[in-house]
């Protein structure tokens, strides 16, 4: 696992009554840190690294302009779609700061389930997306990690989804995505074989989860 933490503490020198702060930098973080997302080890050449990024946007594209069927079309029919619930631990605890796979979560989808929010959210009958919501989904910090299986990438990257709705609901949802990515023949290039979504917040405000990460 690569990755820093920075902690400090104050000293007191004998004799000198001066009190500073000591910088102590750990190149292996505490293992507490639950799923630690592992950097590759080189990175991804200039033209992969892209092509994932166009098809980040293009995704981006699809769900701002409520195209809720051609997006369902990029998840492989093996799709897990999670989304853990997230505690507030001290940091010894840090590795049950999110809830399991065996677990409560937000979201613990399959292509059959995925398929059903996609026929609910586009029904005149939906009513938590009836009037829909407006969203912005902006994209960022895109590392690509090749696995051993061919044409198949682990991609970590940030995310922020604005969300407005009626007159005065406003939701803003930051976080981390984890997917499991894969090349197909389809227009974006890519298909989506596991999304989890790592939210920032522990206590979500917004009185529904009807959009999609």
């Amino acid at each position: 696992m690569v990755g820093w933490t920075c902690m400090c503490r104050r000293r007191a020198e004998v004799p000198s009554p001066d009190i500073y702060l000591e910088i102590t930098i750990m190149t292996n973080p505490s293992p507490h840190f639950f799923k630690t997302f592992e950097w590759p080890s080189k990175a991804a050449g200039l033209e992969l690294q892209n092509e994932i990024e166009q098809f980040y946007y293009r995704e981006a594209q699809l769900l701002d302009h409520r195209a809720y069927e051609a997006w369902f079309a990029l998840l492989d029919k093996d799709i897990h779609y999670f989304m853990p619930l997230r505690t507030n631990r001290m940091i010894r605890e840090g590795e049950l700061e999110y809830s399991g796979d065996q677990d409560i979560a937000h979201f613990d989808e399959t292509h059959e389930t995925m398929y059903g929010r996609i026929r609910k959210v586009t029904s005149d009958v939906g009513w938590a997306e009836n009037p829909p919501s407006r969203t912005r989904h902006l994209v960022s910090n895109v590392i690509v990690k090749e696995t051993a299986t061919p044409d198949t990438f682990e991609v970590n990257s940030a995310f922020i989804l604005y969300r407005n709705r009626l007159e005065r609901q406003v939701d803003i949802f930051a976080g981390e995505r984890r997917d499991v990515l894969r090349r197909a023949d389809n227009n974006l290039g890519f298909s989506i074989a596991k999304r989890t979504i790592l939210l920032d917040a522990s206590t979500l405000l917004s009185n529904n989860l009807s959009m999609f990460f």
